[in-house]
């Protein structure tokens, strides 16, 4: 494990790691179930961007936690929308990447492309999601119901991605992220603690964008070997 990661991950890492911590301790101080959630989080990211299916394992984790979360300001998209669609979804990829090991390396997923017909399906899938996620946050008087549902769309589409292991899930949690800030920012208008839940957010996006570069980087090395 020493070797495993880059130095260019390990201070991703560690700045992610102190980013969440420092803005725990200055806007919310009491709230441990989210510190927990954000540090589980953004080290599921850094593992994810390897590909190795352990980032799966801490995916559910993150899940059950951040649905939680969710549940205590009333944004029962994001509570239904993990805990239940990303949190067995990600299940699904767990299984998934450890069916798919890059030459018997269980430490990483080969990676798949994800062809035109794949795509269209996608699309039809999210907009049904879409449609049916809307009415459903609409009868539980969801918080901020419009960036909810966007959410709910770029979540899907995400684990989707990530079942299929296709570098492109991280571009698609990278979008969720974006929605995710703006929801937890309107939030803290309510509440300043959840400051520290949009900073972690802020920080997941940058490891998603990084996650994208690496899972690039992975397919052009698989393809050559």
């Amino acid at each position: 494990m020493n070797n495993y990661f880059t130095k260019t991950e390990l201070i991703l890492w560690l700045s992610s790691v102190l980013l969440i911590v420092g803005s725990f301790c200055v806007f919310d101080k009491e709230n441990y179930l989210t510190l927990a959630a954000s540090l589980i989080g953004v080290t599921s990211l850094i593992f994810s961007a390897k590909g190795n299916p352990f980032g799966q394992v801490l995916m559910v984790v993150f899940s059950l936690l951040y649905g939680i979360i969710s549940y205590g300001f009333a944004y029962y998209g994001e509570m239904i929308t993990y805990l239940g669609m990303t949190m067995p979804m990600a299940v699904f990829a767990l299984i998934a990447w450890l069916k798919n090991p890059y030459k018997g390396n269980k430490a990483q997923v080969k990676v798949n492309t994800v062809g035109k017909k794949e795509t269209v399906f996608m699309c039809f899938a999210a907009a049904a999601v879409t449609v049916v996620f809307y009415f459903i946050l609409e009868h539980f008087n969801t918080a901020n119901i419009i960036p909810s549902t966007v959410s709910v769309t770029t979540s899907f589409v995400a684990v989707y991605l990530t079942f299929k292991r296709s570098p492109l899930f991280a571009l698609a949690y990278a979008s969720n992220d974006i929605v995710l800030i703006v929801l937890w920012i309107m939030a803290s208008v309510y509440d300043p603690r959840y400051i520290s839940v949009a900073v972690c957010f802020a920080a997941f996006l940058v490891n998603d964008i990084y996650g994208y570069i690496s899972w690039r980087k992975m397919k052009k090395m698989q393809g050559e070997s």
